[in-house]
């Protein structure tokens, strides 16, 4: 159910205007619902949409949301993008975006009738978030079960939308846990249907992970692995074995896709200047960053984003 397709900010002039001065991609943060324990939010698309008015930046504008936003759409259709993909949902689809991804609906909540959950990195288990770390590097978020498999997971939804709504009948603990157990469950087979070959993959372990997030920190200032191994303790070598266990490929090239990415989302989604953009993603000069898109991309950085948005 994934169609190709443009991501870009709102339709209509406001959403053009804002799209041609933006400098950066707003951050949404993550914010409890008043009154209730923080961790996890159930809802709908209007109330979804209501939240993000209430912001001041309404679900047709991108933004790059720092929390995790799963939607199991049940009757309807809603379309959104993710990064630079159109994803139309219909009954049966369940979309997980991930915390740091660019996520828009360019027309709204619509008429759709679906589940919204919406929790931070820290609610999951650890052992859950062991078992679906590598899930972030998934190319493709959308999952249609088969039917059988669909029928156990809207069980487990329905059960968490009740539990989720019984707040009282615990304990605060006793709660949170509840609500905890249910969504791990939800995540662990969502990773396993987006990516069966989880089942035999052996990961990366702990190098990997480290690796990770010193590059989603450090990124911006340098993409050699031999720094990253120098600051993590690694040998180059231990880096791209452990990338290369995790997600098929080696530690330099993981480096440059991040890199591609983040150019991406900035010539898309901001006015910046090409150059702007080549040294906020840590080139030191604009002509080896537009030497390294072309590479790998085909198109130069201007070419790109003149195409993204005819």
């Amino acid at each position: 159910m994934k169609e190709n397709g443009q991501t870009g900010a709102g339709h209509g002039a406001a959403g053009i205007a804002a799209r041609r001065t933006a400098t950066a991609i707003p951050a949404v943060v993550y914010r409890p619902t008043p009154g209730r324990p923080p961790g996890l939010e159930v809802l709908d698309p209007l109330e979804l949409a209501a939240r993000a008015a209430e912001r001041g930046r309404p679900l047709t504008d991108p933004g790059r949301p720092a929390f995790h936003l799963i939607v199991a759409v049940r009757e309807g259709r809603l379309e959104c993008s993710v990064d630079f993909t159109t994803y139309v949902l219909r009954p049966g689809d369940w979309l997980w975006v991930w915390p740091g991804q660019v996520l828009q609906f360019p027309h709204g909540p619509g008429k759709c009738g679906a589940t919204v959950l919406v929790f931070p990195t820290g609610f999951p288990s650890a052992a859950t978030d062991a078992l679906i770390r590598d899930a972030e590097y998934i190319p493709y978020r959308l999952v249609t079960p088969d039917p059988a498999r669909q029928t156990a997971l809207l069980g487990l939804l329905d059960a968490l939308v009740e539990e989720h709504a019984g707040l009282g009948d615990l304990t605060l603990e006793a709660y949170i846990e509840t609500l905890r157990d249910l969504l791990s469950v939800i995540l662990i087979r969502l990773v396993h249907l987006a990516d069966p070959r989880r089942r035999t993959r052996t990961g990366g372990g702990k190098p990997f992970d480290l690796f990770r997030r010193a590059v989603e920190d450090g990124f911006g200032r340098t993409h050699r692995v031999e720094d990253y191994a120098a600051e993590l303790g690694y040998s180059p070598r231990t880096l791209t074995r452990a990338t290369r266990a995790a997600l098929g490929c080696g530690a330099k090239r993981y480096i440059d896709d991040r890199v591609l990415l983040e150019a991406k989302r900035l010539l898309i989604h901001t006015s910046l200047a090409p150059a702007a953009i080549s040294e906020r993603i840590g080139f030191a000069y604009p002509t080896v960053f537009s030497a390294f898109f072309r590479q790998h991309t085909g198109m130069t950085p201007t070419g790109f984003r003149r195409l993204t948005r005819a």
